[in-house]
């Protein structure tokens, strides 16, 4: 099989990215690492370009940060079209070195699956999606049972998913015009395609937001003044996802409202992909103002 591209996201937050990105690459299972760091004021780069492992096939630093859509349709027009491809965010610790494998053999079993996700470690309440246990053959994930536009529950969150080849060439990208993320692509393939998203029983990670400076992994890296800031003040001071959700909810339902009523097909495009925006209905205003949106508040 050809390794799955990895597509891996860092924005600040150094002491994070490295104790992280230092698990994936503890992976016994092979793959193809993309990463691309969203601006990040702390040192991140200088600990991403310290980096040699012959998986690392491209890292690339963005002069402005345009939001988390942009960065990974970046990386999907990149992957080849067998390959698998894998979302992974820097706030993930893997804790299996086999993980790949792990969700390898469910969608080897389970032949509908097109998206799956690796659940939170502590739910959070009101927000786990509900879902039914489809088991065969010893192994097992966990469907999505609903999957209705507007609520904030139904999808497989974005933190690590893995997409099967056959579902990417059905929808194509992430939708830039509204900008959701899991909470528009989940619902878009569970209810609008024949494949199933749903979530790992099998692959435990921590998603710890925080760890102390003395700790650091990366320590040698860092040349801030911890006692006025450290790279987790300046990675809150310019989280604005929640800000842009309310902000642009209605191009949320405005999408699903044209997909309801067959003005376009479940297929995206991108920015990336001049094609693809040229033979698909694209909202190009909706996309570059969402792209702007982080240019001007998250830089």
């Amino acid at each position: 099989m050809t390794p799955p591209l990895i597509s891996y996201s860092t924005f600040h937050r150094m002491g994070l990215t490295v104790r992280n990105l230092n698990s994936l690459l503890r992976s016994t299972d092979d793959f193809e690492l993309h990463i691309i760091d969203n601006n990040s004021q702390d040192d991140t780069w200088d600990y991403i370009q310290s980096l040699n492992d012959s998986r690392i096939k491209s890292r690339v630093r963005f002069p402005l940060n345009f939001g988390p859509i942009y960065p990974i349709n970046l990386n999907l027009t990149r992957r080849r079209p067998d390959q698998y491809f894998i979302v992974l965010e820097s706030d993930v610790y893997l804790y299996t070195p086999d993980w790949i494998s792990r969700f390898m053999r469910v969608f080897e079993t389970f032949p509908e699956v097109g998206l799956l996700g690796v659940p939170r470690p502590i739910p959070l309440p009101g927000f786990e999606p509900e879902v039914v246990t489809m088991e065969k053959y010893g192994i097992s994930y966990n469907q999505l049972k609903y999957c209705e536009v507007g609520t904030i529950r139904d999808f497989v969150p974005g933190h690590c998913q893995c997409l099967r080849p056959e579902l990417i060439n059905t929808i194509g990208y992430w939708c830039e015009e509204n900008g959701y993320g899991d909470a528009e692509i989940s619902i878009r393939i569970n209810k609008y395609t024949s494949f199933k998203a749903g979530l790992t029983t099998n692959i435990p990670i921590d998603l710890t937001q925080t760890i102390p400076c003395q700790i650091c992994e990366g320590i040698q890296f860092c040349k801030l003044n911890r006692a006025v800031t450290t790279c987790f003040d300046i990675r809150n001071n310019k989280y604005k996802n929640v800000s842009f959700s309310a902000l642009n909810r209605w191009k949320y339902f405005e999408y699903f409202n044209e997909l309801n009523q067959g003005k376009r097909t479940v297929y995206c495009a991108s920015i990336h992909d001049p094609i693809s925006y040229a033979t698909h209905l694209y909202h190009m205003d909706w996309a570059t103002e969402n792209f702007n949106y982080y240019a001007i508040n998250a830089n």
